[in-house]
């Protein structure tokens, strides 16, 4: 008589596996940072874009550890208008120097400190309070959209830098900070429109509706349903913004109304190599191509966070 014990079912039969093959693990589903993550880390421009920030940053916070030369200390003995004198990398005059006797590369060195906090600071400032502002009156709307919208709207229709000139020109010392909150006076408006759009589109998500049904409070759904699906947008605005910003304090320092001296910054030696770009144009070459490689770098990675954190991009 069969043994019946040992006899299959025919539900057993039907998920029954071959011997030669290992059942597959399901991957854990990962979330829009996570798809982000994996898609820059195989994007070259991410990658290129961070190491050159990665050295910028290195040289704004520790430039002694790229040139021992002073920046602002002249030698007329070494006043040297023509082409610069070529000798080992990295030493004191193998830029050349300017019409004062001042070392061009330490000067291209220690001026990378004043863009990069201004681009920084003034990145930081407008995302915070635009981000704010945007948040209120897409969460809100009604009389508040009406009142913070149309403050944005007055705003917005200042020109940026015509409007960072007033500011400035009301300032006899026009230190970095000066300049940040200028350019932070009148930029907060792209991110407070940008974050309005976003939180009006995810504040009509189920998870904010079942969050509300719940009983969570308005602070808990602001900060822990809306602003975490919402900051993607504006993380890409403020990336490529950086950029525009630093381009910005060099142009105004340019036009003598952003930093001056005895502050080192690549604005101001442009301005300065203009007024000698027939007998020595290496004062305008160098900071010229740092504030370029600069500029591009953020863009690169605004560009690849973007495309990293649109679905339909995947």
């Amino acid at each position: 008589m069969p043994d019946v014990t040992k006899t299959p079912t025919a539900v057993e039969d039907a998920v029954a596996l071959p011997a030669d093959v290992t059942p597959v693990k399901q991957e854990k589903a990962r979330s829009l940072w996570g798809d982000a993550w994996v898609d820059l880390r195989r994007n070259p421009y991410f990658i290129v874009a961070s190491v050159l920030i990665f050295f910028l940053l290195l040289i704004a916070a520790f430039p002694s550890l790229f040139t021992s030369a002073s920046p602002t200390r002249g030698d007329l003995v070494k006043h040297f208008l023509g082409k610069p004198e070529l000798g080992s990398i990295g030493s004191e005059g193998w830029l050349g120097y300017d019409g004062q006797g001042r070392s061009v590369y330490a000067r291209l060195i220690y001026g990378t400190r004043a863009s990069i906090i201004v681009g920084v600071c003034v990145t930081a400032i407008v995302t915070l309070v635009g981000g704010v502002m945007g948040m209120l009156a897409g969460y809100f709307g009604g009389w508040v959209d009406a009142v913070l919208s149309r403050l944005t709207d007055i705003f917005f229709g200042i020109p940026f830098l015509l409007g960072a000139m007033v500011v400035l020109q009301s300032f006899v010392d026009r230190t970095v900070w000066v300049v940040v909150f200028a350019l932070a006076f009148l930029g907060w408006t792209q991110m407070a429109r940008v974050m309005r759009g976003a939180v009006i589109t995810v504040k009509h998500a189920d998870y904010v509706h079942a969050a509300k049904a719940l009983g969570a409070g308005t602070t808990r759904i602001l900060f822990r349903h809306i602003l975490p699906n919402a900051m993607a947008p504006v993380i890409v605005v403020a990336t490529i913004a950086l950029g525009g910003y630093i381009s910005a304090e060099a142009t105004l320092s340019y036009l003598g109304l952003g930093l001056a001296a005895p502050t080192v910054s690549w604005g101001v030696d442009i301005s300065t190599g203009v007024d000698q770009i027939r007998v020595a144009q290496h004062i305008l070459l160098w900071p010229s191509i740092m504030l370029s490689i600069t500029v591009l770098a953020f863009i690169m990675l605004g560009e690849a966070v973007r495309n990293a954190l649109d679905p339909k991009l995947r």
